[in-house]
């Protein structure tokens, strides 16, 4: 299969858009569509728990805290920023946040503007499907370009050679966050709390989310060869696999990107499938469940 349309399209959503190109902002399609899905995902996520809240409560009043704007701001930045805000620090490297406000600006707009549309409909089969797949592309984005090159290019040669710092990079910023908010319930309707984060609790690593990050880094990172480690690693998968050849050829970046972006996708649409009820869920897989 050619991988050149999506190559394409990968272009095509990363060049800067108007009107933020007229005045010098580099804002890409990708990214705003990456954040208003992400702002509109949550307040799916709040509105279910609001009404799993109702609920339990009954006929007794419900203990539930007036949302603010502000709040609601905070939680979609601390998913998107917290984990690059924990790892930045230990690498060395300034957070993207501190550098530039223009993408956390993208998302408190992205914000105010899902929190002012009347009526979001729940999250279901018919919506979330096709949205994995918008998901397994922006994903990639993340998980092939922006995590990879600060680790790779690093000053220090031990950092940038090290296929374990990329790895840990790689589960650090993408579920960082959302270790972050669930900790202390920013998605319920209550006053904020520290708890058990989902990650954590029984079956919790079995999460998409969770394993794909390290997962997805780790073979762009083989694919195209981004450490010596990987470059030997492929050397030797070939071997085991009865390659002949002397040396294997690293995959252009483009084009590894697009196959971890359709891998992603359909990871992503096989979770929504078995949430939805579309693939079997029995036995083993009741427990180990596909989040």
């Amino acid at each position: 299969m050619s991988l050149q349309p999506f190559i394409s399209l990968y272009r095509y959503a990363l060049e800067p858009i108007a009107p933020f190109s007229w005045f010098g902002i580099k804002v890409c399609s990708i990214e705003l569509v990456a954040a208003l899905r992400l702002c509109t995902i949550l307040r799916q996520i709040k509105e279910d728990l609001y009404a799993k809240h109702q609920r339990r409560a009954g006929d007794k009043p419900a203990s539930v805290e007036e949302r603010s704007f502000l709040r609601d701001a905070c939680t979609s930045l601390t998913i998107k920023f917290g984990g690059e805000a924990i790892i930045g620090p230990l690498l060395g490297v300034p957070p993207s946040f501190v550098l530039s406000g223009v993408s956390p600006g993208v998302y408190i707009a992205a914000q105010a503007i899902v929190e002012y549309i009347p009526v979001i409909p729940s999250m279901s089969l018919t919506t979330e499907l096709p949205l994995s797949i918008v998901d397994g592309f922006t994903r990639a984005l993340l998980l092939c370009s922006l995590i990879p090159k600060p680790v790779i290019t690093h000053a220090s040669p031990v950092i940038a050679s090290s296929p374990w710092t990329l790895l840990l990079s790689s589960l650090v910023i993408a579920n960082g966050g959302f270790f972050i908010t669930s900790m202390f319930s920013f998605l319920e309707p209550t006053p904020l709390t520290l708890t058990t984060p989902a990650a954590i609790k029984p079956y919790g690593w079995t999460a998409t989310d969770l394993w794909c990050a390290p997962f997805i880094t780790g073979l762009y990172a083989l694919l195209t060869h981004a450490q010596p480690f990987w470059a030997e690693l492929h050397s030797v998968i070939s071997t085991v696999l009865g390659s002949t050849g002397d040396k294997v050829e690293a995959m252009d970046p483009e084009a590894a990107r697009a196959l971890c972006a359709l891998i992603l996708a359909g990871m992503f649409s096989t979770r929504t499938a078995k949430n939805y009820g579309l693939v079997w869920k029995r036995s083993v897989g009741e427990k180990i469940k596909i989040q």
